[in-house]
């Protein structure tokens, strides 16, 4: 069997090690040793100039907190192209998801439509850095300040890259990244947001500790975000190996880029100025029937890529239903391939000999 992905499990021993410290300090969660190790390690790995970290248990809290601090139960223009996570957000948190299409060569939210969407009632623009792609960040800038709204980016997928020479992190309000198991740098379970303000970032520090100033009383509303020493345990012990998660995946997708005959699929165009990270290989059908045909191939094969993002999110059952043209047919037409640092050689070789013989 061939997975779409699959995680980076570091040797046992040195993850027991880690493990280890924290049994060693009795000491499991509420930001012990660990946590805040970790965040000084992705720190200085990241390069953050202004943006401080806080890690968190998941990488949706993260979203949530962020919306639940800016959005003000407003409305919160996003895109219709993303993990149901960045919509389901938005609701959760009483607010209204307004949907912009999608930039049909970037895949990330097109800017030019974004001032029209605006309203009196509008608080917030929460956009996706797709599959590491950067959204267009100076032009929602500029919108977001003529307009005097928060910006919040769902960079999930964006460890590790950069635009313009620096930190994705640092763009935006607040940034949010997942450190789920089938990300590039993973905590097993968990998640990161992103702030550069200093007043904000206090207030999205005790937002995650249920509102606690000290033991005793309560700067505010909280809920419990907190990721545990374990979790940190996890993190710590995948730290030494990116350069070689890093490194098999750029390997694995040049082998794509030679193997796979473009001529009947596109894939995605990475914006200008990006240092990409290669978190995943999406490929554009021409059709969604060529897609179904392709993939009921490798699934015979035991070869399971996945349908991703599907479906668009302007269609859900809990939103106010839009059109999105774009976006509609990239989620009919897009399938991303295997891909971890350590995929065959042999077994992109097949991959991409089946795709070629199906569309041909």
């Amino acid at each position: 069997m061939i997975p779409v992905t699959k995680s980076f499990l570091p040797p046992i021993e040195e993850y027991m090690a880690q493990v280890q410290r924290a049994f060693t300090n009795q000491w499991l969660t509420n930001r012990g040793e660990l946590v805040r190790e970790l965040e000084q390690k992705l720190t200085d790995y990241l390069e953050l100039k202004e943006a401080r970290i806080l890690c968190m248990n998941n990488g949706t809290i993260p979203l949530q907190i962020a919306v639940k601090l800016l959005g003000n139960g407003g409305e919160i223009i996003t895109t219709p192209f993303s993990y149901v996570a960045t919509t389901a957000a938005i609701v959760w948190e009483n607010c209204t998801p307004v949907f912009v299409d999608i930039h049909p060569e970037y895949l990330t939210i097109d800017e030019t439509k974004i001032e029209a969407a605006i309203t009196p009632r509008t608080t917030c623009i929460l956009a996706t850095h797709v599959f590491g792609n950067p959204c267009n960040v100076e032009a929602i800038e500029a919108i977001a300040q003529k307009h005097n709204l928060k910006v919040i980016y769902d960079a999930a997928h964006c460890f590790g890259v950069k635009y313009m020479g620096k930190s994705i992190f640092e763009y935006g309000d607040v940034s949010t990244c997942s450190f789920h198991a089938t990300k590039i740098f993973h905590t097993g379970e968990g998640g990161a947001i992103f702030c550069k303000d200093p007043d904000l970032y206090h207030k999205l520090f005790y937002s995650h500790n249920f509102g606690h100033n000290g033991p005793l009383e309560f700067y505010g509303l909280g809920i419990n975000g907190k990721i545990s020493e374990l979790q940190a345990a996890m993190g710590l012990a995948v730290y030494p190996y990116l350069n070689v998660i890093f490194d098999g995946r750029k390997k694995a997708c040049e082998n794509y880029d030679k193997l796979i005959d473009f001529s009947y699929l596109n894939k995605l165009n990475i914006r200008d100025e990006t240092t990409w990270n290669y978190s995943y290989y999406p490929v554009l059908f021409e059709s969604e029937n060529d897609l179904l045909k392709v993939e009921s191939v490798l699934v015979k094969n035991s070869i399971f890529p996945r349908r991703y993002f599907f479906p668009s999110l302007n269609g859900l059952n809990y939103v106010n239903r839009c059109s999105a043209p774009v976006s509609e047919s990239v989620t009919k037409r897009i399938l991303c391939l295997p891909l971890y640092n350590d995929i065959d050689i042999e077994n992109q070789i097949f991959i991409s000999e089946c795709i070629n013989n199906t569309l041909k």
